[in-house]
């Protein structure tokens, strides 16, 4: 469309053009006067006039000073004959100088026809430009069968080289995907031994742990190009488009050799079957059925390797499953502390930093993806070039950290006095009973500046990741929740709306305490609901249950119990420590933030003692 409105545009100033040049040519500059013949008879008797020039009807007078007019002749009437009858002296006559200017047959023709074919052939040139631009867009717009995929490495324009080097952490999913490297690398190294090279690898994990990006890396490494679309790109409201897009994309690698086709968001096409509700004839299922097909054809000394991501293995078709299609299943996992760690290093290359501890940071952000760490560190940048500065500090990650978490500062969001008080007793509740708790998690902030949703916070993170948690965890975790309602009830003597979001919070893990991970003493080791695949609307999932109301008011019973003994300790922790809580209190309100450091000073005690 860009080419067409360019060329639209030059014909259109074309034809400007020409029309100037015609009423140039028409109307010259020159501007010539118009004289009657009876003005030009007495001209002629003032010895005025040296020559008369006839051009058809036309009279072309030159004065003897040099100066121009024009005059009309008689039709039919020699002009000679006409100036005499009109009063021209003859001996005046004889003087003047009188040529017969008449153009030639084809020029006479071609001179008024001229005016008409010239514009005539320069709208036809406009409209062949215009039709034939019109047809390649309506040409290339509605070819739905060519694959969108993007090319990166040995032959397409991959700016940014990605390496092993650059994905920090994944140590087992690179050892796997080195082998496929080698695969690439050295093919007949294997067929000479008689094995086979796998057709297919799958990448999953949570979002942002770096799938596409590993991809990319083993295409870099194998010197290969790497063919990538999304699944959803096969789809099109035309049916027969997928199948058509898939045969495109594997013909194009095979064309290409040695390569590697990813496909990103495997699940968008490769669902199972039958599930839909256009039944076999789904235009999704007849797109996986041309990949199945497509990675049933590869033949033994093929060496294109179809890689795949997806973070919902759970509802993909098993035919793509099985052996010679996906052989293998890489499993990508959050980063842990050494890998956030690492991860923080390597896209702080590009920010410039100054005296930053990326241990803290990593271990201030468990459960982030290597896309939360990047989005961090860019957070962080941000902050800083708004503050003017040059480089990046601490302080600017820890600050982010929270904005990430929980939202940037409500500045508008002003409390009273009275609430600033109760605000800064719930939060200091919170994190006094977690530091009183052998089990609890340490103290890494406290703050009664309002973020999101929050009119305080505090955060209390791990000092290493955990993959296990028990019920003493749980139970901790319980009192530390209840810990704000705790401290509102025992200095105000009343409770707001505040800790809502806590109680809520303890009555979905208590409940999971009992229902999910059977740790509950009275009704013992059992699970209780079971949860339903939806299957026609994604199988996503939906619990009923499976006991009777007499069970179910004993589950509300229990769930009740833990909540009142968590509480219970909390508020006897609260009142044991009553002039600690108010010391942190008081700092609250004076400083609104409190570090870990500063945090543990005030208590007088680290945690666990």
């Amino acid at each position: 469309m860009k080419s067409l409105s360019k060329n639209f545009i030059v014909i259109i100033l074309i034809l400007i053009g020409i029309s100037l040049a015609f009423a140039l040519f028409a109307n010259p500059f020159e501007e010539k006067n118009e004289i009657s013949l009876s003005e030009l008879v007495q001209d002629i008797n003032s010895e005025k006039i040296e020559r008369v020039t006839i051009e058809g009807e036309k009279l072309l007078v030159v004065y003897t000073d040099g100066g121009k007019a024009e005059s009309q002749k008689e039709q039919g009437a020699a002009l000679s004959e006409t100036l005499l009858n009109l009063g021209v002296v003859p001996e005046k006559l004889s003087s003047l100088i009188i040529e017969q200017k008449n153009p030639s047959g084809l020029a006479a023709l071609l001179l008024p026809l001229s005016y008409i074919l010239i514009p005539l052939l320069l709208f036809g040139l406009f409209f062949f430009f215009m039709f034939r631009q019109a047809k390649a867009g309506v040409s290339q717009a509605f070819d739905f069968t060519k694959a969108k995929a993007r090319l990166f490495g040995a032959d397409g324009q991959d700016k940014e080289r990605i390496t092993f080097k650059d994905v920090a952490g994944l140590k087992e999913a690179k050892q796997e995907l080195e082998e496929v490297v080698d695969f690439l690398k050295h093919p007949k190294k294997y067929l000479a031994i008689g094995a086979k090279i796998p057709r297919g690898v799958l990448l999953v994990g949570p979002p942002g742990t770096g799938k596409t990006l590993l991809a990319r890396a083993v295409a870099a490494e194998a010197g290969v190009p790497f063919f990538s679309a999304s699944g959803s790109e096969f789809i099109e409201m035309f049916v027969g488009v997928g199948s058509s897009r898939v045969r495109d994309l594997f013909g194009t690698a095979k064309k290409a050799g040695r390569s590697i086709i990813f496909i990103d968001e495997l699940d968008a096409i490769g669902r199972t079957r039958g599930a839909g509700y256009g039944g076999g004839h789904d235009e999704r299922e007849q797109t996986l059925n041309q990949i199945l097909v497509e990675m049933d054809g590869f033949e033994r000394d093929d060496t294109r390797i179809v890689m795949a991501a997806t973070n919902r293995p759970d509802v993909l078709d098993s035919a793509l499953l099985r052996p010679g299609r996906f052989d293998r299943r890489i499993i990508l996992d959050l980063p842990d502390i050494n890998d956030r760690e690492a991860i923080l290093k390597i896209h702080a290359r590009i920010v410039p930093s100054s005296a930053v501890n990326f241990r803290e940071v990593a271990e201030r952000t468990p459960g982030f993806s290597g896309a939360d760490l990047a989005n961090l560190v860019n957070e962080s940048a941000i902050l800083a070039a708004r503050r003017n500065k040059k480089q990046i500090s601490q302080a600017d990650i820890l600050e982010s950290i929270d904005k990430v978490l929980l939202g940037p500062e409500r500045k508008s969001h002003i409390l009273s006095k009275k609430e600033k008080e109760i605000t800064a007793y719930h939060e200091g509740g919170h994190a006094l009973v977690a530091a009183s708790l052998p089990g609890a998690d340490p103290i890494r902030k406290v703050s009664i500046i309002s973020r999101g949703n929050t009119g305080g916070y505090t955060l209390k993170l791990p000092t290493e990741d955990k993959h296990l948690r028990s019920k003493a965890d749980f139970l901790d975790e319980l009192t530390v929740l209840m810990g704000g309602y705790a401290a509102e009830r025992l200095i105000f003597k009343d409770i707001t709306t505040g800790p809502s979001d806590d109680l809520q919070k303890a009555s979905e893990v208590a409940r999971a305490l009992i229902k999910t991970y059977g740790m509950s003493e009275k009704l013992g080791p059992v699970t209780f609901g079971e949860k339903e695949e939806m299957i026609f609307l994604g199988r996503d999932a939906r619990e009923y249950r499976n006991y009777s109301d007499e069970v179910a008011n004993e589950i509300d019973k229990e769930v009740k119990n833990l909540l009142e003994s968590s509480l219970k300790k909390a508020e006897d922790i609260l009142r044991k420590r009553r002039t600690t809580l108010a010391k942190i209190a008081k700092t609250l309100i004076k400083k609104e933030t409190l570090e870990q450091e500063e945090f543990e000073k005030l208590i007088g005690k680290k945690r666990g003692q």
